[in-house]
């Protein structure tokens, strides 16, 4: 025999909340919400009374009363990639520190649902957007509705949205002289993309510092693979298996990377002695294997907070100049770069 559905318990209420502090709900209510005044020792007593009882403020009831929220829409490209899990990290440490909730998605690596992904945070009345766009489409779905957005890590709509980026062209600049100044001169370039900012800018990077030293590009070092780690290892596999194999690699995000470490170790290549490696993006496993990897870093959750304070900024100030905020990078000498073998 099965036992009998118990009734749920109903959730406590402010009116609960004010009665046990001995003040009125509109008191109450203020202390809790922190609009409108009430004395310190009146709103200390009103929050201890409200925790023992197990009192929650209702973010939607106040959203949809206020016509505003809380919550921010965070939409990233692939939590399974470490730099979008430390950009959705940060984001979320900011927000908590503003009071703030965020609703994440994760489009898992599909571009084609970024709009449908969209559709359901504004469902959700969220109060602005920060994503990593994959189109220009978004931005224009976002604005055409009145949602604020925040562009990070690459752009799409320069003119018309804020975006926290760095530098990519001078970071791939620098990381490629450093191969240059070892002695380097055929440099393979592995890169994801040159469709979004990112890719294109860090292709341009690599062929300034090829310039500058004078070196004619050889196209045939330059490799699309995607954002794969199995098909970055087949690209890099490919790459250092030529006859006349570059003797060293600039992977140009931390996916890519591990590909071409996999392939040079497949490959019995020793790295930096046969071969060496410069990365983008850090990534813990690339201080635990020997010799560490020499990478390019940028601070994925620095770029998540500050993407939260400028969505902020701009939810108070619609009107403001549009603004692309640039963040420094700075470069992991973990010893996988050599003088190339006699």
């Amino acid at each position: 025999m099965s036992e009998p559905r118990r009734a749920p318990i109903a959730r406590p209420t402010i009116r609960e909340v004010a009665e046990a502090a001995g003040v009125s709900r509109s008191t109450a209510s203020r202390a809790m919400s922190g609009n409108g005044y009430a004395a310190p020792e009146v709103r200390e007593r009103v929050r201890a009374v409200a925790k023992e009882i197990g009192y929650v403020v209702d973010a939607t009831a106040r959203s949809l009363k206020q016509r505003t929220s809380r919550s921010v829409g965070v939409l990233v490209s692939d939590l399974r990639n470490v730099f979008y899990a430390e950009l959705a990290s940060g984001i979320g440490q900011e927000a908590r520190a503003h009071g703030r909730t965020i609703v994440l998605v994760d489009l898992h690596g599909d571009s084609t649902g970024e709009i449908d992904a969209a559709e359901a945070l504004v469902a959700s009345r969220v109060s602005g957007v920060i994503a990593t766009p994959v189109t220009r489409g978004l931005s224009e779905y976002l604005t055409r509705i009145g949602v604020p957005l925040i562009e990070v890590d690459r752009r799409f709509d320069a003119d018309g949205t804020d975006a926290v980026v760095v530098d990519n062209r001078a970071a791939a600049r620098d990381t490629t002289s450093r191969l240059l100044a070892a002695g380097h001169r055929r440099i393979a370039l592995l890169i994801d993309e040159t469709e979004w900012t990112t890719g294109d800018e860090r292709q341009r990077g690599y062929l300034d510092a090829l310039a500058a030293q004078r070196i004619r590009p050889d196209e045939s070092l330059i490799v699309q693979a995607g954002w794969d780690a199995g098909d970055a290892a087949a690209a890099a596999r490919h790459l250092l298996s030529l006859p006349d194999r570059p003797t060293a690699v600039f992977a140009a995000n931390n996916v890519l990377t591990e590909g071409t470490w996999r392939a040079a170790a497949e490959l019995g290549l020793r790295i930096p002695e046969d071969v060496s490696v410069a990365g983008f993006d850090d990534a813990p496993w690339m201080s635990m294997v020997r010799p560490g990897v020499s990478t390019r870093q940028q601070d994925a959750g620095a770029l998540g907070a500050t993407a939260l304070r400028t969505l902020l900024e701009r939810i108070d100030t619609p009107d403001a100049p549009v603004r692309t905020l640039v963040l420094p990078t700075s470069f992991l000498d973990r010893g996988s770069i050599a003088p190339p073998a006699a």
